[in-house]
């Protein structure tokens, strides 16, 4: 079995400092990447807790109820996002303690202060990079047009991650390894990526002078608009130096309008995964010209012959304010069974990662297409479609 194994328990002040990396050097380093806890599988409960708190004050407060079908469809991509790691540990984690072990020019201590925030910086530098060519590569855009693809902002929208994106993601990393431990990388990677969890959201407005250096709600909801002034802006992990630094700062200005500049508008959790990759297989194929046919994977999304790298900014869809996003028409009945069954089905997920070391190959196997079948059932739901055969959600239990 792969992923971490370090068992530290949390305290309640760490679990929430953890979610807004606010824990310190001391407490969280580690001499061997077994030893580094599974600090995003150890979150679930914060997830689940904040979620239904931004869910009770929108709709009570603010009077925006979320959107059932929006929201289970960005969970849905979360757990999928998360099945490979029931048996591998990840591939960030794995290349790069290859490069360590074969190339290293340099150790620099594991349990110095210094080696730590050295890291933090490095890990959200690398991701600032890694961030932007998924924007600007069309290759790697097709995995992480999945977490675009939400036309809501909050705290679900967050967990709608791609299943292809984290193989992306190991080469921006390399440089580290030839002078950082793995096991300072392995906590740096996960809190880089809880930072990013409680930013996606619409109920927090100005931080005041904090704007200036992290990345804040108001940052990254300029990052999810589909507006014209929103495209290919705000790539920060946690600082938005590096924004400012390389000139794709730009601040939260007109109504932001969320989703991709060109709608899916599916439920059904492969498309939603896997709907910009067979784009690219057709686009591929019917473009001429073997040169245009690279062009076709590895310039920008908006990428034509006869166009520049990223494509024409004119071409853009225009944006009035008054989109209405994808939303079928469901019964509140239907919405409750579509829930109660995601719930089940987040149970039988979570015992499987608690337990994987005691579950056969077959049996986690067999888990796993389980709720892939599942989901895909209730995204058909969702969708009103009318043949879904729903699986009884006591099987794998």
């Amino acid at each position: 079995m792969g992923g971490y194994t370090g068992q530290a328990n949390l305290t309640l002040s760490q679990g929430v400092r953890m979610m807004f990396y606010v824990l310190y050097p001391n407490e969280t380093s580690f001499k061997t990447v077994d030893e580094v806890p599974d600090y995003v599988d150890k979150a679930t409960a914060y997830f689940i807790v904040m979620l239904i708190l931004e869910m009770l004050i929108s709709s009570f407060w603010k009077g925006r109820p979320l959107r059932i079908n929006d929201g289970l469809t960005s969970l849905s991509a979360g757990v999928i996002s998360r099945l490979p790691d029931v048996a591998f540990r990840g591939v960030e984690v794995t290349t790069y303690i290859y490069m360590w072990n074969n190339f290293r020019m340099i150790e620099l201590p594991w349990d110095s202060p210094w080696t730590w925030w050295l890291t933090f910086l490095g890990v959200d530098f690398g991701y600032y990079w890694f961030h932007r060519m998924t924007h600007e590569v069309n290759i790697m855009w097709a995995g992480h047009q999945t977490h675009h693809s939400s036309e809501d902002y909050n705290l679900t929208t967050a967990l709608r991650q791609s299943v292809l994106q984290k193989y992306f993601s190991w080469m921006f990393y390399w440089p580290m390894a030839f002078f950082i431990p793995p096991s300072v990388f392995a906590v740096h990677l996960q809190f880089n990526l809880l930072y990013q969890f409680w930013i996606h959201t619409e109920l927090i407005n100005n931080l005041g002078p904090l704007e200036l250096v992290l990345n804040t709600p108001s940052h990254h909801r300029v990052h999810h608009g589909r507006n014209p002034y929103c495209i290919d802006s705000n790539y920060a992990g946690t600082l938005i130096i590096w924004d400012r630094m390389f000139g794709t700062f730009v601040p939260e200005k007109d109504k932001v309008v969320y989703g991709l500049t060109h709608p899916i508008n599916t439920f059904e959790p492969f498309s939603v995964q896997l709907q910009h990759l067979i784009y690219i297989w057709n686009t591929f194929w019917s473009t001429p010209g073997f040169s245009n046919k690279l062009s076709v994977i590895f310039k920008g999304p908006g990428w034509g012959p006869g166009k520049p790298r990223l494509g024409l900014p004119e071409e853009l869809p225009k944006v009035t304010g008054d989109e209405k996003p994808y939303n079928p028409k469901a019964s509140l009945a239907l919405q409750i069974y579509s829930s109660i069954h995601f719930i089940l089905l987040l149970a039988i997920y979570q015992h499987m990662f608690e337990a994987k070391q005691m579950l056969s190959s077959i049996m986690i196997l067999a888990r796993i297409v389980y709720i892939l079948l599942m989901l895909t059932s209730l995204g058909f739901l969702l969708e009103n479609r009318q043949v879904v055969n729903l699986l009884p959600c006591s099987c794998f239990i």
